[in-house]
């Protein structure tokens, strides 16, 4: 007759009841995997809403610095047809063509800055001490670009709609603009999705970078942003995810932050789970190398979520013969957090696999 805590109807067990993913790798009548993969893909691409793009980029490059070790420079692209983005650019020293990571930001409730949090701002006098004391709070004072450009990799941190150069807007705000959004038949997360992938292939067509060895890495909503980079995109041959998986049924409980709306509008795609659970979506990108970070004392993500996620991901790697391909892995002391032994471990890993 109402409503439970957290949000949720009260006839809510019954809509999870309903949800038994059909079209899931293992449960869909399909057998031949690269049916399934695009078959899969291409379900998740209508749930999108937002139409595919493929406008030139017609970049611009400047403000160019150098620094230890490798360069940092300014682009500006066409993103979309409808936006023109401006992002960090790090590119090391040497010959090249280098590897390249697509460097994706979280969402944290914090919109004033994007692409900083991860690539110390060198170009604006008044983002320094917020992206510092965010570095300080979730990745041990590092950004995580640069400590990637030190060790050899093109990088290419991007604003998602809503923070710095894009926003900032206010935690309220992300409701309104995805109800906007929907009702100009777009989608708030189907924009992030397509910009993603947008990004991942104008990263992949630099000259500096071999485009065989590109891979999307990110935290909390950039962890969610590159698995699915990673599942929509051929440009990106693996991805590193920290913070951000679960199973959907296990995640939609009452207290969970996602009942909250807000945030959760960057990473829902209306009518999806009547196909796909989130690990199954992940799962179009099998057998590519694939990383999943999580951290035992996370609240966001419940135990049996994660390992319900990490199930169903094992499945479908070793039915590819390719488990080794895919590393999970949870560590109990740690939060919402992606600190610097989680960044080695991470950074080590890409080396082997690209």
């Amino acid at each position: 007759m109402g409503m439970v805590e957290g949000n949720l109807p009260d006839f809510h067990p019954l809509l999870k009841d309903e949800l038994d993913f059909p079209l899931a790798w293992g449960t869909s009548p399909i057998r031949d995997f690269r049916t399934w993969r695009r078959t899969a893909r291409a379900k998740v691409e209508e749930h999108l809403v937002v139409p595919g793009d493929d406008a030139g980029y017609d970049p611009e490059f400047g403000d160019r610095n150098e620094t230890d070790g490798y360069t940092r420079e300014l682009v500006t692209l066409d993103l979309t047809r409808h936006s023109r983005v401006r992002g960090a650019l790090l590119t090391p020293h040497g010959a090249g063509p280098f590897p390249a990571v697509l460097l994706l930001h979280d969402h944290g409730a914090k919109f004033d800055i994007g692409k900083e949090k991860l690539v110390r701002p060198w170009y604006d006098d008044t983002r320094p001490a917020s992206a510092l004391a965010w570095a300080d709070r979730h990745f041990s004072g590092r950004f995580v670009g640069d400590e990637l450009a030190r060790r050899g990799y093109v990088v290419l941190a991007l604003d998602a709609l809503g923070w710095g150069d894009r926003g900032p807007i206010t935690y309220e705000q992300q409701q309104a603009l995805a109800s906007n959004l929907f009702h100009l038949g777009s989608s708030l997360a189907g924009l992030m999705a397509r910009e993603d992938v947008r990004a991942a292939r104008f990263l992949a067509g630099l000259d500096r970078v071999d485009r065989r060895r590109v891979a999307a890495l990110g935290f909390s909503m950039g962890g969610y942003r590159a698995w699915q980079t990673a599942a929509l995109s051929d440009d990106i041959a693996a991805a590193a995810s920290v913070c951000w998986m679960t199973g959907l049924k296990e995640m939609m409980v009452p207290g969970n932050n996602t009942l909250r709306g807000q945030s959760a509008y960057y990473m829902l795609h209306p009518g999806l789970a009547r196909y796909l659970d989130i690990p199954d979506v992940a799962s179009i990108a099998a057998p590519k190398p694939m990383l999943f970070f999580n951290g035992g004392l996370d609240t966001l993500f419940t135990a049996d979520g994660v390992r319900v996620a990490y199930d169903k991901l094992r499945a479908v790697w070793r039915s590819r013969h390719a488990g080794e391909r895919l590393r999970t892995k949870a560590w109990p002391d740690l939060g919402h957090v992606f600190v610097d032994r989680m960044q080695d471990e991470v950074f080590d890993w890409l080396d082997a696999v690209l």
